[in-house]
């Protein structure tokens, strides 16, 4: 049934019931009954109330990201049941300490829980990952953004708190809105006092409204209905009725809208703030989500790397032992072959060991069981190294280009060559733009500017405590109460010619005002506090940016010379096997090649990395880098600035 249906009908029904009380025609016990049941038409379940507050605040969200984003997105705090968590829990048969591990919706419902089916199991397509028994989960790096999305801890917490802002702000605006009470009172009384017994009853009914204006201005206004009616004697009755009004109106000290509505400004000021502040979290989260997805794909090339190394050297222990029985070699190279192999084996197992730590870490910062089966998509670091086999043939051709040319003397005069911006990336432009860019886009930075605004308005309203409060009071009431002592007296009546009107003006002169002066003093202390903010920000952002531009420039250098590095030890190995086949070099040599090579393929692998890591964080620190509300993200493209696009 519709609110304004029942509140009809609620209406109609206290109208009838009065009525039949007054002729007294029905029973005071029966009429409090009812008054109680029809009560309850008007009233609403615990679930619309939730219902509405989901309401209300996804619109002011909405209504806010367009202020502040210039765009919408959905919002919702209520996860999906069935997120990866808990189907790894289950479909992998991990342990887990009880009901709320698996979520709220699995909880034991507790004694007078308000909503019998809420929380409610429901489902989300886009969790519906396929698991396979007995078989670990593979991601690829988009799946892990949308999964840290949902799963997170602390992404779930940054969203309820844009969504408590605004709770809160939604609670502000109510200060501003027309209030209003009812009430209902039923009383039976006995006095035994007298010669004879007097035996009565009261029903009171009130309902008042309030409102108080944004110029500061308070107004009430009250209606208040009594009907008593004795039960002895001469069954005497009588109806009451009072009215009344009242008016504030501060005139110097708490009057003025800026001074008002300071707190409602602030609620909602506070709201755009949490939805800056989510944005950038969400910036943060997804780089630091791709930041540990390819390091522990570096781990794990590591571990590949390291098993190499250590069956190389397993065969090369067994070859120097063969040549040692052939009385080739000394039985000292044997044991540095066998020493070289302990320490590759030592090597791979510590390898193995931290790239199940960082696996482990990498779920938890996703939302995981740390115990649970996950393997990544090693494609992701095949595709940071495609580029690498073009370098290794430049390389090649560089090599058999200098092989031909003649070496210059030792002494000759050396020129070191500074690194250049060749093959330079699409993010290493100049520092200047980046940090205006950077400093355009970076929200925190927005929320700390905006902070600067509320001190100022502090000042204001700390400066607006500091004088005299003079204050203008009205008030007008019009009618009778009835009592049961009066209970034979005529109905009373809303006469205007006969009610009682009075003005009062107060005024508080400002004698005494040391926590207001106090209050006034610190204001300038948190407005300079709140400057300083700005300041350190803005060079920290800009100390970050030119960081990240380093980072980048230092990455693509050092690609280039792993990538060579590589190319010599690859080289290396092969000439030094040939050569201890041969005789004519000693397994040292053979053991220095090969760790060479193992060092090479590590720093390869890490520079690539790098190099993609600090793009996402220059991304992340001029905060050009979008994300949706999925988590995915939407890189920046440089193009679009010389082109005149909006990211």
């Amino acid at each position: 049934m519709e609110a304004n249906a029942k509140k009809i009908i609620l209406k109609n029904s206290l109208k009838q019931l009065f009525s039949l009380y007054a002729q007294g025609k029905i029973c005071l016990l029966i009429f409090l009954l009812t008054l109680v049941f029809l009560s309850q038409i008007g009233c609403q379940t615990p679930t619309s109330y939730r219902l509405e507050a989901d309401k209300v605040t996804k619109t002011i969200i909405q209504e806010k990201q367009m202020q502040s984003l210039g765009r919408t997105e959905e919002f919702d705090i209520e996860r999906p049941s069935d997120i990866l968590r808990r189907r790894l829990l289950i479909g992998q048969r991990l342990p887990y300490a009880g009901e709320a591990s698996l979520g709220i919706d699995k909880l034991n419902t507790i004694e007078h829980w308000p909503e019998k089916d809420y929380p409610k199991t429901n489902s989300s397509l886009t969790q519906a990952l396929p698991l396979e028994s007995d078989k670990p989960l593979q991601l690829s790096l988009l799946q892990a953004l949308q999964i840290g999305a949902h799963n997170s801890f602390e992404y779930q917490t940054q969203k309820e708190g844009v969504f408590q802002a605004a709770l809160d702000f939604d609670l502000e605006r109510k200060e501003f809105r027309i209030g209003s009470t009812g009430q209902i009172e039923g009383l039976v009384s006995t006095d035994l006092s007298g010669e004879s017994t007097v035996t009565g009853t009261k029903t009171s009914g009130s309902f008042s409204m309030s409102n108080t204006l944004k110029s500061g201005v308070e107004l009430s206004a009250a209606l208040a209905v009594d009907l008593v009616k004795l039960l002895t004697q001469d069954l005497s009755s009588s109806f009451g009725i009072v009215g009344d009004a009242t008016i504030s109106i501060p005139l110097l000290r708490g009057s003025g809208k800026h001074i008002v509505t300071e707190p409602l400004t602030q609620a909602e000021r506070n709201v755009v703030y949490a939805i800056y502040e989510f944005e950038r979290f969400k910036k943060v989260f997804a780089v630091n989500i791709a930041s540990d997805y390819l390091e522990v794909l570096q781990r794990l090339d590591e571990v590949e790397n390291a098993s190499e190394n250590y069956r190389n050297l397993i065969a090369s222990t067994r070859r120097s032992r063969r040549l040692a029985d052939a009385g080739r070699v000394t039985e000292i190279e044997v044991d540095q072959a066998l020493q070289n192999e302990l320490r590759a084996r030592n090597r791979w197992v510590t390898a193995q060991e931290s790239y199940k730590n960082r696996l482990d870490s990498f779920k938890i910062l996703t939302g995981l069981p740390p115990d649970a089966e996950i393997e990544l998509d090693g494609s992701e670091l095949d595709k940071l190294l495609a580029p690498t086999s073009k370098t290794m043939e430049d390389i090649a051709r560089e090599e058999e280009l200098r092989a031909k040319k003649r070496t210059p003397p030792a002494d000759a005069s050396i020129e070191l060559v500074k690194p250049s911006r060749e093959n330079a990336g699409p993010f290493e432009m100049d520092a200047p733009l980046a940090i205006e860019l950077g400093l355009q886009n970076r929200l925190d930075l927005r929320v700390a500017e905006g902070k600067v605004y509320d001190a100022q308005r502090k000042v204001v309203v700390y400066a607006d405590a500091l004088r005299a409060e003079l204050t203008l009071f009205g008030s007008a009431e019009l009618g009778e109460s009835r009592s049961i002592a009066t209970a034979d007296s005529d109905n009373a009546k809303l006469r205007t010619g006969k009610g009682i009107y009075s003005a009062l003006l107060t005024i508080d002169l400002p004698f005494e005002r040391t926590a207001e002066r106090n209050a006034y003093r610190n204001s300038f202390i948190s407005l300079e506090q709140a400057v300083r903010d700005v300041q350190g920000l803005e060079d920290e952002i800009k100390l970050l940016i030119r960081k990240r531009l380093r980072d980048m420039h230092e990455s693509r250098e050092s690609l280039k010379i792993q990538a060579r590095a590589l190319f010599l030890a690859q080289k290396r190995v092969k000439s030094t096997n040939l050569f201890y086949d041969a005789g004519r070099t000693q397994i040292r040599d053979v053991l220095e090649a090969q760790e060479a090579l193992i060092s090479a393929k590590n720093g390869l692998t890490s520079a690539a990395a790098a190099y993609r890591i600090a793009e996402l964080e220059f991304q992340r620190d001029t905060g050009f880098l979008k994300i949706n509300e999925k988590g995915l993200w939407k890189e920046y493209v440089p193009e679009d600035i010389e082109n005149g696009k909006e990211q």
